[in-house]
């Protein structure tokens, strides 16, 4: 119940009490105290921590002073510490960059040295299977120009395009180890 609305019930109770000459007027006892403790009840705690408070303002007003002396103290020591930290981690920083732009530039190489390989194993690729190629098309065209065409130039065809594929699979797989051992 707030604290305003026991006011009310409090103000109403004497309203109703009996009128009396001279404009007195009896109240219930009662009925005022139990009104009394509700309105304690009602109170916020900052009310009772405010008293408390007034009570002790003095030694509070001295704790908080002491206690404003150390966090001053403490302050004053984690700044040292800090203007120290600070000193250790431009270096660390300093070193840092140092570090990664030399890891930068190895990357650099590394990925240089890599595309210049493939490159290399991809036009030699390119050559023997270029080669491969034309040696497949004389013999297609040896055995046509022998037998002239006949039924058997698609199977010769299809023979022709397994063996190329087997060429390439075997030498795709070399390629793929090599890669992978560097």
């Amino acid at each position: 119940m707030s604290v305003y609305r026991v006011i009310d019930k409090l103000e109403a109770s004497v309203k109703q009490g009996t009128v009396l000459p001279f404009g007195y007027r009896v109240v219930s006892q009662e009925r005022i105290l139990e009104l009394i403790e509700k309105l304690r009840a009602s109170l916020p705690e900052e009310v009772g921590r405010a008293r408390t408070i007034a009570k002790n303002g003095d030694r509070l007003v001295r704790e908080a002073q002491e206690k404003a002396q150390a966090i001053v103290v403490e302050a004053s020591s984690q700044q040292s510490q800090l203007v120290d930290d600070n000193e250790i981690l431009r270096r660390a920083r300093a070193t840092a960059e140092i570090v990664l732009r030399e890891a930068e530039q190895k990357a650099a190489r590394v990925r240089e040295g890599a595309d210049a390989y493939a490159a290399q194993v991809l036009t030699d690729l390119d050559l023997r299977l270029s080669g491969a190629l034309g040696s497949v098309k004389k013999g297609i065209e040896s055995l046509a120009a022998v037998k002239g065409v006949s039924a058997t130039a698609p199977s010769l065809a299809d023979a022709a395009a397994k063996s190329k594929r087997a060429a390439f699979d075997a030498q795709n797989e070399h390629e793929t180890a090599e890669l992978e051992s560097v």
